[in-house]
Formats: structure tokens, C-alpha cells, sequence
């Protein structure tokens, strides 16, 4: 007998800046594509004496789709999936782009009693983990909903939801902050999996001897 291994569930972890405290949003499925993009900082065409230099991490930008369905729930009478659909799920992932209602209305009582300026609230420190490699602190910069299935009452019961994300390196984050240490470390992770997965023998690639330096 054959025991397929456990597969891992991609998620979203957002940390509140006040309390700490996580929300962990678990992907129902996890998404059949992720599409990463890469944009190299280099010195370039600043400077013909130091073209090879690096200013710091690539930008990195991430695309995913993810798919919510109630199917399962409802067959099992999970009550909350009958009175709401997946109308909970939606909501967690929204309110990663939303500030906190009570920051809102605490602003408005602060604009309404004179004060000049208001400093805007920081969001959640959002976390993208797709397995044990790879970590990383995002901002959400896209998001999509399309609901395809409703119940009587209009909740939702199928949707797919797009998200686009840019990876927050230490180029973006101060060095205390603990997206700066969570992105340092994806790349440390990395840098040990590229050991693995490269050589340092050119002539054994190719087949002869040969030396480029």
C-alpha cells in the first residue's frame, strides 16, 4: 500500500502592528500556477565604471489565483457555510487591503476635533508562505474577485480570486522591522538551495577542459 504524502497548504499570514497577533488564511486549493516576475536592480547605464554593481534585492512580483468553493462544506451541513457560503473567506482576504474600522472612526473623532494632520494607519504586515522555502513579506498591489456561484440568498458559494503582490525586501523595510529579517532569511534559503542546484566545474558541463578566467 502506497501513502501519498501530505501536501502542504499554501497560506496568507497578516500580523497586526499593534497586538502581533497573526491571521492565518490557509488556501482552500492551492493555486495551479504561481507566475513570479523579476526586475534586476543594477547600476546599468549609471555608471560605465561599475556596470556589475548591484544596488540591492530584484523587485519581485508575484500573480496567483485562488480558488474558494463551498461544495465540500455544504455537503458536510457545516452551518456556517449554509447561512454565509464562503462570504467569510472572501471577507479575511479583503480586509488585507482595508484598514481597521476602529482606526477609521478614531481618525474621524481626531478630524473632527481640530487636529491637522492625520497619520494614515498602518496595515498588517502581510506574509505570503508557499512551503517550508519560501517565506516572504508581500504587499498586496492587485486584487480581483469573481464570484460564479450564488445561493437564494446571494452569498457565494464558488469564486476565484486574483491577487498580485510585491515582495517587500530590505530595500523597501527598515532594518527592525520583521519583514527586513523574514526576507534576509528567504534569501539566505536561497542561496543554500542555489549551491544545490548549480556547479562549479565548467569543463565537466561541457564536456572538455575549458577555462574562462
Amino acid at each position: 500500500m502506497t501513502i501519498a504524502p501530505k501536501l502542504l497548504k499554501g497560506a496568507i499570514v497578516a500580523i497586526d502592528p499593534n497586538s502581533q497577533k497573526p491571521s492565518v488564511i490557509v488556501f482552500q486549493y492551492n493555486p495551479h500556477t504561481l507566475t513570479r516576475r523579476l526586475e534586476p536592480q543594477t547600476m546599468g547605464g549609471e555608471s560605465r565604471l561599475q556596470p556589475l554593481r548591484i544596488k540591492g534585492a530584484p523587485v519581485e512580483t508575484i500573480d496567483v489565483e485562488i480558488e474558494i468553493d463551498a461544495s465540500d462544506q455544504l455537503e458536510k451541513g457545516v452551518v456556517t457555510a449554509l447561512a454565509m457560503g464562503i462570504y467569510p473567506q472572501l471577507s479575511a482576504l479583503e480586509l488585507l487591503v482595508y484598514p481597521k474600522s476602529s482606526q477609521v472612526i478614531a481618525n474621524e473623532a481626531l478630524l473632527n476635533l481640530g487636529t491637522i494632520e492625520i497619520i494614515p494607519p498602518e496595515a498588517p504586515l502581510t506574509i505570503f508562505v508557499w512551503g517550508p522555502s519560501r517565506v516572504l513579506p508581500v504587499q498586496i498591489t492587485s486584487f480581483s474577485i469573481t464570484e460564479e456561484v450564488h445561493d437564494t440568498f446571494l452569498n457565494p458559494l464558488q469564486a476565484k480570486v486574483s491577487l498580485g503582490m510585491k515582495v517587500l525586501s530590505y530595500n523597501d523595510l527598515p532594518s527592525k522591522h520583521r519583514g527586513h529579517k523574514i526576507f534576509l532569511a528567504h534569501q539566505v534559503v536561497k542561496e543554500v538551495m542555489a549551491t544545490v542546484g548549480t556547479i562549479g566545474d565548467l569543463g565537466s558541463a561541457v564536456g572538455g577542459n575549458m577555462n574562462i578566467l
